[in-house]
C-alpha cells in the first residue's frame, strides 16, 4: 500500500517533495493542470510540446515546483492562498488527483 502523499499550494506555485515527483512524475518535465469540480487533477506530460507546465527543480533535495499563478487565481486561489493537500493516485483519470483542492471553506 502507497504512504500518503500530499503537495503544498502556496503563492501560485504547486510543490511536490522529491518523494512525489519521484514517484508519479520520475523524469518527466512537465504536467498539465485541471479543475474538476472542487478537485485539483495533475496530470503527467510526456511532451512538453503538448503543453502544460515545467516540473522545476527547485532545490538540491530534489524538490520541484510547478509555477502556474494564472491557473490557480481563475480558479479561486489567489496569491494568499496556501494549503497542503493530500494526493492519491487514480488510474481511470492518470492523474495525481488533489481532493478538494479548491474547496475554499477548509
Amino acid at each position: 500500500m502507497n504512504e500518503p502523499a500530499s503537495v503544498t499550494l502556496k503563492r501560485g506555485s504547486l510543490y511536490l517533495s522529491h518523494a512525489v515527483y519521484d514517484r508519479y512524475f520520475h523524469g518527466l518535465e512537465g504536467v498539465v493542470l485541471l479543475r474538476r469540480e472542487a478537485d485539483l487533477l495533475i496530470l503527467p506530460v510526456r511532451h512538453l510540446a503538448a503543453g502544460g507546465y515545467f516540473l522545476k527543480l527547485c532545490n538540491a533535495a530534489g524538490d520541484r515546483v510547478v509555477t502556474a499563478p494564472d491557473f490557480f487565481r481563475e480558479h479561486g486561489a489567489d496569491d494568499e492562498f496556501e494549503r497542503l493537500i493530500p494526493v492519491t493516485w487514480e488510474t481511470a483519470r492518470a492523474a495525481l488527483v488533489a481532493f478538494g483542492a479548491f474547496d475554499m471553506q477548509t
